[in-house]
């Protein structure tokens, strides 16, 4: 199964709850009618991102399919057609972009829509090949970062190889998603010897030239 993680802002001048009262009754039943959809989770970005300006995303996208070829063949429909023609009522639609990945779960267990979502946008180290980049944050990263006490469910989700073709760069190499029982606990995650040894091994295989952009989400399960 593959899975597009499509990065979301709203329209310009749109008000943040009009834009997400929009995207999750009126654009979500749009995107519920695509053939081959597997699973489609909006997570939205919680109010408290915005308290020091404008977040690096409002939220995003996520929708679930058997394979590439089952994507390919659903924008060939008039569904998807009919969910590109919506987009322009709510998003910044000059600025939307995707990614299409494949997920690798580093701690499993259920989650619920009270749980705060952290979800961290990776770019590689500059000079690192994509192969090691995803071995590194596989095999050695991620059994790190499931040892957090408070982290709850751990998915890293790697760009597929396809988007590096003939020389393209994915806008990043990969989504980092973990969640919490509460920002709280979050937090205090922070404070955990765990937690430096997860800091520790980033600058490995992360552009360290940069802050890693995040998001903290709650998020609705469509389908």
């Amino acid at each position: 199964m593959v899975k597009t993680i499509t990065f979301i802002k709203r329209k310009p001048g749109m008000d943040r709850e009009e834009f997400g009262q929009y995207w999750r009754t009126r654009h979500a039943p749009i995107v519920t009618r695509l053939p081959g959809l597997r699973r489609y989770v909006q997570c939205h970005t919680i109010a408290s991102g915005y308290r020091k300006g404008e977040p690096v995303y409002d939220g995003v996208a996520e929708v679930w399919f058997d394979s590439t070829e089952a994507m390919r063949a659903t924008a060939r429909s008039a569904e998807f057609q009919a969910v590109r023609n919506d987009e322009p009522n709510f998003l910044d639609v000059a600025n939307l972009d995707f990614i299409i990945t494949e997920e690798r779960v580093q701690k499993d267990a259920p989650t619920t829509p009270t749980m705060a979502h952290l979800v961290e946008f990776v770019t590689r180290k500059p000079g690192m090949t994509v192969e090691a980049f995803q071995r590194h944050w596989s095999a050695i990263h991620g059994p790190l970062g499931a040892k957090i006490p408070m982290v709850r469910r751990y998915v890293q989700c790697h760009v597929r190889p396809s988007a590096y073709r003939d020389g393209r760069r994915p806008r990043y190499d990969g989504v980092a998603e973990v969640w919490f029982d509460s920002t709280d606990a979050m937090r205090e995650s922070a404070t955990t010897p765990e937690y430096r040894d997860v800091r520790a091994d980033e600058p490995n295989f992360i552009d360290a030239s940069r802050p890693v952009p995040f998001i903290i989400t709650r998020d609705y399960a469509i389908v």
